[in-house]
């Protein structure tokens, strides 16, 4: 359970890093690439079966 929690919270501070970016670099493409990152790691996050 707490390996759970440590990848939700990894996840949400790579998250935040990445809303930093795009926050001091307002592109379209650049906007794009971050959310194909962030669903491809939510993907693996919350894709996963923990048993």
């Amino acid at each position: 359970m707490i390996d759970r929690l440590m990848a939700l919270v990894a996840f949400l501070i790579f998250a935040g890093f990445l809303g930093i970016i795009l926050m001091h670099v307002p592109r379209l493409d650049l906007g794009i690439a971050i959310g194909a990152t962030l669903v491809l790691a939510g993907w693996d996050f919350f894709g996963k079966k923990h048993v």
